[in-house]
C-alpha cells in the first residue's frame, strides 16, 4: 500500500513537472514571438526612414531620397524609439531563450542610448570636419551607377541637396539657442571644405563625378541629356545652395561655436561626456579611470620602444627617432601610386595566413581604394567601408594618399590587418553572413568590439608572419601606442579641460605620426567626444579574455576555435562578450564546447 501511494505521488509530481515545464516552454515561445515582433516592427521602421540604408538589401526604393533631418522629423523619430522601447521593456528577459536575452539587451541598450543623447541635445551638434553636408558627395562611393534610372535617382537626391542644407542650418541655430555647439576650432575647417564643393564649372564639381564617364551601352542622347541636367542642377541650385551655407557657417554660426576644445565647457557638457565614454565603451568606466588606464599603456608600450630603438643601435630618445624615420630611406612613398601600389601587395601576403587562425573565413571579397581627393586632407590614415548587405558591393579598404611623404612605410602592414584582415573586413563580413540572426545584429556596430577587434587583429600580425624586421615591429608599436594616448587626450580635452595644444604636444611626444596627421587626429576627437575610447578599452578586453582562456584551457586552447567563437555572435557589448567567452571557456574545459 504505502510502495502504491509513493508511486501515484511520484507519478502526480513528475505530470507536474513535465506540466509546468510544458507552460514554461509555451510562455517562452510567446515571449520569443513577442520579441521578435519588436525587432522586426523596428527594422522596417529604420528602413523607412532612413532610406539610405536600403540599397545594401538590393532595394533601390530609397536612391532617390536623403533621411529627413527636419528637427520635426528627430522629434517624431525620438517619439518612435520610445515607443519601441517601452514595448522591449514589457517583455521580460527571463522568459526569452538566450538568444533572444541578447538581442532584447542590444536593441534596448542602442534605442535608451539614442533617446539619451537626443535628451542631451547632441544631435544638435551635427557636423564637424569628416561628417556633414559638405561631404554628400561622397555617397557616390556607395551608388550603383549602370541604369538610367541609377542617374535619375542621383539627380533627385541632388536637386534635394538645397532643402538638406537648409534642415542642417534650423539644427544648427537650435544648438547656438540651446548651448550645443561644435569647437571653433574643427568649424573653422568646413568653410574650405565648402569651397571645394563649389566650382564654376560644373564638370570639375565632385558631384559631377559619376556623370564623368556614362555606362558602356547607353543611348547616347540619353547620356548627354542626363550630363546637361547635372550640369544645370549644380550650376544653379547646389552651387548657390552651398554659397549660402558656408555663409551661414563663417558669419554665424563660427562666432556661436565654443571656444574650448572639450564638450566639458558645455552646460552639463561633463556628465554629457560620461555619457559618451559609457556608450561607446560599453563599460560603467568613468572618464577618470580611462585616463588612468592610457596613462599606464602609454608607459607600458613606450618601454618596449625603446628596446627596440635599442636594438636598431639608435642614437637618441624615442622623440628623435619619430622625427629620423619618415626621413629614412625604407619609409619613403613619394607618389600617391607608388604608396596605392604597396598596399595589394600586403593584402596579398595576409590572405593566406588567416587559415591558422580562423576556422570560419568570410564569402565576402574586399578591395584597396583612395580616400577621395575632397576629403583626404582633413581625414585620416585609412578607414573602411562595410559591404552591401546583399552581397551586391566587396568591402572597400581606403587609404589616404594625401601627402605620400610623410606617410611612412613601416605603417603598411599594421594599418592593412586593422583595416581589412583579420580586422575590420573580417569580422564585419563574417557578421553580415550571420542568418541566424535578426538583421540589426548582423550590422550592429557596437564600436568598443568593432575597433576593439581591429586593434586587437593589429597584434596578430605576429602570427601572420609579419613585423619581421624592427621598424614594422615599431610600426606595431606605435599604433597601439597611438590608441594608448587616445585614452589620454580624449578624456583630457572633454574631461580635464586640456587644452587643444597640450593635446597635441603629449601625441607628439609619445607616438611616431607626422604632425599633420596628430592634428588631424586631435581634431577629429574633438569633434567627435569619446569615440577614441572603444579602440584601446575593446582591445584590452579581448586580449585579457584570451588570455584567460589560454590559462585556464592550458594544450585545450585553440586559437582557431577562440577566434571563431569570439566572433561567432556579431559585434556586441563587452559585458555580453565577457559572459560568453567564459562560458565558452568553462565548457571548452568541461569538454562541452561544440
Amino acid at each position: 500500500m504505502m510502495a502504491s501511494l509513493a508511486t501515484t505521488k511520484n507519478r502526480l509530481l513528475g505530470g507536474f513537472l513535465l506540466l509546468t515545464l510544458a507552460l514554461t516552454a509555451t510562455v517562452s515561445r510567446a515571449d520569443d514571438k513577442a520579441l521578435e515582433a519588436v525587432i522586426a516592427a523596428h527594422w522596417q521602421w529604420a528602413l523607412e526612414n532612413y532610406p539610405e540604408m536600403r540599397l545594401g538589401y538590393g532595394d533601390r526604393s530609397g536612391n532617390a531620397e536623403w533621411t529627413d533631418m527636419s528637427l520635426a522629423a528627430q522629434q517624431e523619430r525620438q517619439q518612435a524609439l520610445t515607443d519601441f522601447s517601452k514595448q522591449l521593456t514589457r517583455i521580460e528577459p527571463a522568459g526569452l531563450s538566450a538568444t533572444n536575452r541578447l538581442n532584447r539587451q542590444m536593441l534596448l541598450r542602442e534605442l535608451e542610448d539614442d533617446i539619451s543623447a537626443y535628451e542631451q541635445g547632441l544631435n544638435l551638434i551635427a557636423l564637424d570636419m569628416r561628417s556633414g553636408p559638405q561631404h554628400a558627395h561622397g555617397m557616390v562611393e556607395r551608388l550603383p551607377f549602370n541604369t538610367e534610372q541609377d542617374y535619375l535617382d542621383w539627380l533627385a537626391r541632388l536637386r534635394a541637396l538645397p532643402t538638406r542644407l537648409q534642415q542642417y542650418e534650423a539644427i544648427l541655430r537650435e544648438g547656438i539657442e540651446r548651448d550645443r555647439v561644435q569647437a571653433a576650432i574643427i568649424m573653422a575647417r568646413v568653410p574650405e571644405q565648402i569651397d571645394r564643393v563649389i566650382s564654376e564649372d560644373p564638370e570639375a564639381s565632385p558631384f559631377f563625378k559619376a556623370f564623368a564617364q556614362m555606362p558602356e551601352g547607353m543611348d547616347e542622347a540619353v547620356a548627354i541629356k542626363l550630363q546637361d541636367d547635372a550640369k544645370a542642377v549644380i550650376s544653379k541650385q547646389l552651387n548657390p545652395a552651398y554659397r549660402a551655407f558656408g555663409t551661414f557657417i563663417a558669419d554665424t554660426y563660427l562666432p556661436a561655436a565654443r571656444a574650448e576644445p572639450g564638450i566639458g565647457a558645455l552646460e552639463g557638457g561633463k556628465a554629457a561626456y560620461k555619457f559618451l565614454a559609457r556608450h561607446y565603451t560599453t563599460t560603467d568606466m568613468t572618464p577618470e579611470m580611462i585616463h588612468q588606464v592610457g596613462l599606464d599603456e602609454v608607459a607600458r608600450i613606450r618601454g618596449e620602444m625603446e628596446a627596440v630603438i635599442a636594438e636598431v643601435g639608435f642614437e637618441g630618445d624615442i622623440s628623435a627617432f619619430n622625427e629620423f624615420l619618415p626621413t629614412d630611406p625604407p619609409c619613403d612613398f613619394p607618389t600617391p601610386a607608388a604608396r596605392l601600389e604597396a598596399y595589394p601587395s600586403v593584402s596579398k601576403r595576409l590572405d593566406p595566413e588567416l587559415v591558422k587562425l580562423f576556422g570560419k573565413l568570410p564569402r565576402i571579397p574586399y578591395g584597396v581604394r583612395p580616400i577621395p581627393d575632397e576629403i583626404a586632407p582633413d581625414t585620416t590614415t585609412a578607414y573602411y567601408m562595410p559591404p552591401a548587405a546583399d552581397g551586391s558591393r566587396p568591402g572597400w579598404y581606403y587609404v589616404n594618399l594625401y601627402q605620400p611623404e610623410v606617410r611612412p612605410k613601416f605603417e603598411m602592414e599594421v594599418l592593412s590587418v586593422h583595416e581589412s584582415v583579420p580586422g575590420h573586413h573580417l569580422q564585419i563580413a563574417l557578421a553580415r553572413e550571420l542568418d541566424d540572426l535578426p538583421e540589426f545584429r548582423r550590422r550592429a556596430g557596437v564600436t568598443a568590439f568593432v575597433e576593439g577587434w581591429g586593434l586587437y587583429s593589429e597584434r596578430l600580425g605576429y602570427d601572420m608572419g609579419l613585423y619581421t624586421d624592427p621598424y614594422s615591429r615599431y610600426g606595431q608599436l606605435v599604433y597601439d601606442m597611438w590608441r594608448a594616448v587616445r585614452l589620454v587626450v580624449d578624456t583630457g580635452i572633454h574631461y580635464f579641460s586640456w587644452s587643444r595644444d597640450r593635446a597635441i604636444d603629449f601625441f607628439l611626444a609619445n607616438a611616431a605620426k607626422t604632425r599633420a596627421d596628430i592634428v588631424n587626429e586631435i581634431d577629429r576627437y574633438i569633434g567627435w567626444p569619446g569615440q577614441a575610447l572603444a579602440y584601446k578599452i575593446g582591445q584590452l578586453k579581448i586580449l585579457e579574455l584570451r588570455s584567460r582562456a589560454e590559462e585556464t584551457l592550458g594544450e585545450q586552447f585553440d586559437i582557431r576555435d577562440f577566434h571563431d567563437h569570439l566572433l561567432g555572435a556579431g559585434a556586441i557589448p563587452l559585458d555580453a562578450l565577457e559572459a560568453r567567452m567564459s562560458a565558452w571557456i568553462e565548457a571548452t574545459a568541461a569538454g562541452d564546447a561544440s
